[in-house]
Parts: C-alpha cells; structure tokens; sequence
C-alpha cells in the first residue's frame, strides 16, 4: 500500500511538503489530450523521487453516461487516454458515473474542531447545492432512469476494458457522492454496496476495479472494515476520509473524529492484499486556508498524511 495524494495547486511548495512528509505517489487531473501535454506535470513529480498514483477528474464522460450522441467519441478519448497512462507508466484510472455533477455540498463552511471548516450535505437545504467538482456548474432537474445507466456503463465497460487489459491498466469507479437512489431527478447507480457488486460482475475483468471511498460507503450506511474484506479483490485504489451522518444529512470529519474504526480499515486493507495507491480525501480547511478550495487545502492533508502512515506502520506490525 502506498501513501498518495492530490495536490492543489501542483506547486513546488506543494510537492516539497508532500515529499518531505512521506507521500509517495500523486493523484493527477486531466492534463489534455497529448502527451507533451501530461509530461510537464509527470517530470515535476518525478523529480521530488514520487511517482503517479492515478488520474481522476476532469475526464469527459457525460455523453458516455447518458448514451447520447458523442459517447464513442468520449470513448475515443478514454482509449486515448489509457494509451498515454501506458507510455506514462500510470496504472489507474479513477472515474465516476454521477450525471451531471460530480461531488455535491450544501455547505463548505460548517466548524469543526477549534472552528477549522469542513463541507456538508443537507437533502433538505437542496436549493442551496453546488457541486464542488465546478460550482459555476448549474444543478438542473432532469429524468434519468437507473437501467439505461446500467445499460450505458455496461456499453462503455465493454469497449473499454480490453484494452485497459491489454495495456495493463486499472479502471476504479468511484461511488456516487451523495449516494442516493435519485438526486434531482437522475438515477444514481453506484450508491450501495450491492451497485458496487453488480458492477464487478456487470463485465468480470481484473481490470474492472473499484475505488474505495470510505467517506461514500459510510454514507451509504455500510460497515467498512467489512465491505473492504468483501470488496477487497476489486479494490484498486483508496479515498480515505470519514463522515457523520447518512447519505440524506453528513458532515466531513477530520480523519482521526469520525465514527469509522479506521485503524481496523487500514489493518483490511493489509489483510486483504492492497497493494495500490491510498490518499487522504476531503481534509478541513484549517486556520488561514478558509479562502481555499473546500477540502483540498494543503495544511489538513499533513495532519491526514502524518496520521495515516502512523496507522499503516501500526498494522504492518
């Protein structure tokens, strides 16, 4: 298992403190559609002697989801894509199936401990919702019915999973966040342990992974040391963050305050033979950062990165 992270911005300061605190690999967004385009990136975390965990976010893939006209372009470019991470030497490639939005708060500036902010979802306090992947982005109300996402996800899985076999790459869905059975009038399909069951066998390959966001699975009311020992041999990568709450009404939680025994997940993850990439997700936004980007702030990450090679070292004992 390998200590990851994001890093916003990917600065030189950013990179030093992550390399300084034991990172070992970083999480990249899309970088564009050439490879001259990823190397700048790709170099500059190399340099700092980490290498590349994943790439996630940013990759278009709405026409994909919805099955509409353009999917086999965007198909096109997930292919294209997979054939960079090769030459690259990336091995994972994060992707979700949420029409329409990514992640979606309520809040970002809810007070934790000693008043650092941490994000909020309130079903109830929809009207005051932004997805926190693009909050220029507007939540519109739309009809979109679970089986022809389960349709679409099996057409895209079936073009693309040959050749992520072939070049050796990973697909990790990421779960729905919110996991609700609808949000705003569209189906969510990866908002329940039993979704994430039938999509390992929707197209059984070893490359049809799953990424393993405890915050999501908290949310949809799962054990988690539990659902790592069943999942386990799906699992290709690790967002570890924790939540109180139910997928209608949470809060985020700095990592150590949650409810969830993450000394027991971190000693699962071990048990069950992850080998792959794990970082922290969704930290508060501690003093001086209240300007930042809502839960990829620098300063929450030391404390998760600190706090969680402390937890790998105890189970590796």
């Amino acid at each position: 298992m390998k200590l990851a992270s994001v890093l916003t911005p990917l600065s030189e300061e950013n990179l030093a403190l992550a390399a300084q605190t034991g990172v070992e690999c970083i999480t990249i967004r899309y970088q564009g559609s050439s490879l001259e385009d990823w190397k700048p990136a790709v170099e500059r975390i190399r340099s700092y002697g980490m290498d590349i965990a994943a790439v996630e976010d940013a990759i278009a893939m709405e026409n994909i989801i919805r099955g509409t006209e353009g999917r086999d372009k965007e198909i096109e470019g997930i292919i294209s894509l997979l054939h960079m991470m090769k030459k690259l030497e990336i091995r994972v490639l994060c992707y979700n199936f949420m029409a329409g939005t990514d992640w979606v708060r309520t809040k970002t500036d809810v007070l934790d401990r000693a008043g650092a902010q941490v994000t909020q979802f309130n079903l109830n306090e929809i009207d005051l919702a932004v997805s926190l992947d693009d909050a220029s982005k507007p939540l519109k109300h739309e009809e979109l019915a679970a089986e022809a996402l389960w349709n679409n996800l099996k057409y895209f899985l079936e073009q693309v999973l040959p050749v992520a076999e072939e070049l050796e790459i990973d697909l990790a869905m990421h779960p729905d966040d919110p996991p609700l059975e609808v949000f705003l009038g569209r189906a969510r399909i990866m908002n329940s342990v039993d979704g994430f069951r039938r999509l390992v066998g929707l197209v059984p390959s070893p490359r049809n992974g799953i990424c393993f966001c405890q915050g999501s699975f908290v949310e949809m009311g799962a054990s988690i040391p539990e659902t790592i020992y069943e999942l386990g041999p799906h699992i290709r990568y690790v967002h570890f963050r924790d939540i109180r709450g139910t997928k209608e009404n949470f809060t985020e939680t700095f990592h150590d305050n949650g409810p969830t025994d993450m000394a027991a997940a971190v000693k699962a993850y071990y048990e069950v033979g992850f080998e792959g990439p794990i970082r922290p997700d969704h930290v508060p936004q501690l003093f001086g950062e209240e300007a930042g980007e809502p839960g990829y702030t620098q300063l929450g990450r030391l404390f998760a990165y600190g706090y969680m090679r402390g937890l790998m070292h105890a189970a590796q004992r």
